[in-house]
């Protein structure tokens, strides 16, 4: 279905796309239960139709359920997750914990799920009221109707100035006025009162592409971590609209997700204090020292996070490689994408920018592939975000030698115990940004980082060194 698009109307992107969709299903069958998928994905599992249904037809829950979620899964996934693509952790740990704490709350992801039509187009949940997927109301009397009549009938619905003076998008159908309409979406069925199913069957029900670049997967991320952090500042908070509806885990869960953006000012701090102080020879943290226990909560706190990290991604089957690629993409994201979510998340919300759509490709051409098989990290460009990246990737570089140096000329050897826990952090940083360093210096296909970028990243880092000293 293409629907009409005039510059004039808001079109709301994907969320107006399935609005569209719901209202022209709606003339031409009316099923009572609808099946949300991704244009780049497809059916996995034949048993998935029936398996959901079960779920809608129980006599004792099937009421009360509003969509069954099907986590999302991907064909291009390298054998170490190159990317951190792959979601194993969030989906056979976070989701069903989310699915676990909110008795029913699971997220509606945007793809892969089943809905039960009536919650979507807003009615609320009332334990009374118990629907039949056979009601003979659900069924539409086709025969009345001429194919020319059906398609006028559609096109009425997906004219594009049908919404104006409507509840569509704000309270029925997909949620307008953020670039996760999903989540959005998710949280307003729920705070209507009803459940929600997460099922991930051995099998996987459906499949889709992941990107296979850096740059695409950090704008994927910058966008969803803008939409995220937005419904954190809005009325949809789940703090706010779920308080009373759903419970106080369930909140918590969620807000897990939205506050993906505030998480770069925590990192950054990380990745550049810790090392100028390193390079200056100003000890942050307690020494490590037999005669002085207090840097335990610190090493503490670095091995519980790492350990049951990895001992989630190793009991998903996951290699080792696979958890390190996992740190090196959560920095990347976190020093990056989240740090210009969070920007463009609170002009935003100050009315000094307009939130946008990006929409992610996953078309490359066969060089891109060729290393993303052999698991080459792909830069290519110039974006501010690789910029930013390279820029504390050399600045770490260039506090941990300069730290090593002066430490060892200073203190020698007795004084590593006092700047041990700094250069923890500076070395565990360098490690992880190890394809950076051969991207700037070392490789030249057309992969590399460019020139540009290598010579800002070198001259920012190194004002930054020699200022600060």
């Amino acid at each position: 279905m293409a629907r009409e698009k005039r510059p004039q109307h808001r079109h709301n992107f994907k969320a107006g796309s399935m609005n569209a969709l719901i209202r022209v299903s709606s003339v031409i069958s009316n099923a009572p239960i609808i099946l949300n998928l991704d244009c780049d994905m497809y059916a996995n599992n034949t048993d998935a139709i029936r398996e959901a249904l079960c779920f809608f037809m129980d006599e004792e829950r099937g009421h009360e359920t509003a969509y069954v979620q099907f986590p999302q899964n991907f064909n291009n996934i390298t054998p170490n997750d190159l990317y951190f693509n792959s979601c194993t952790v969030i989906n056979e740990v976070e989701m069903k914990g989310l699915d676990g704490a909110g008795n029913g709350t699971t997220l509606y992801c945007g793809t892969g799920c089943f809905h039960r039509r009536e919650s979507l187009c807003g009615r609320m949940y009332s334990e009374d009221y118990k629907p039949k997927l056979t009601d003979e109301r659900t069924e539409m009397k086709r025969s009345e109707r001429t194919v020319v009549e059906l398609e006028e009938a559609a096109k009425a619905v997906a004219n594009c100035s049908y919404e104006e003076g409507t509840p569509w998008g704000k309270e029925m159908g997909v949620m307008y006025g953020c670039s996760v309409e999903d989540i959005v979406t998710g949280i307003t069925i729920q705070c209507r009162g009803w459940k929600s199913i997460y099922y991930n069957p051995r099998r996987k029900a459906f499949i889709g592409v992941a990107p296979n670049t850096l740059e695409l997967c950090l704008v994927q991320f910058k966008r969803w971590s803008e939409g995220l952090f937005q419904i954190f500042l809005s009325k949809y908070c789940p703090f706010t609209l779920g308080h009373g509806k759903i419970k106080v885990g369930a909140q918590m869960a969620y807000s897990f997700y939205l506050v993906w953006a505030s998480l770069s000012l925590p990192t950054l701090f990380y990745v550049i204090v810790p090392p100028l102080f390193l390079l200056r020879g100003i000890p942050l943290f307690p020494e490590v020292s037999l005669s002085s226990l207090w840097f335990l909560p610190f090493i503490y706190a670095v091995l519980a996070r790492s350990v049951s990290s990895m001992a989630e991604a190793l009991g998903c089957g996951l290699t080792v490689w696979s958890w390190w690629n996992a740190q090196r993409m959560l920095l990347f994201r976190r020093t990056s994408a989240f740090v210009f979510a969070l920007v463009d998340a609170v002009l935003a919300e100050l009315g000094l920018s307009q939130t946008g759509f990006a929409v992610t490709a996953k078309t490359v051409t066969p060089d891109v592939q060729a290393r993303y098989e052999k698991e080459v990290m792909e830069f290519g460009s110039s974006s501010v975000m690789f910029t930013l990246i390279a820029t504390l990737g050399v600045l770490n570089l260039f506090c941990l030698i300069g730290g090593l140096m002066r430490v060892g000329l200073v203190y020698g050897l007795l004084g590593l115990g006092r700047f041990m826990v700094q250069f923890v952090v500076a070395g565990a940083v360098v490690s992880l940004n190890l394809p950076v360093y051969k991207a700037l210096f070392i490789r030249h296909d057309r992969g590399c980082l460019p020139m540009s970028v290598m010579f800002k990243s070198v001259v920012f880092a190194s004002t930054g060194c020699v200022n600060y000293v």
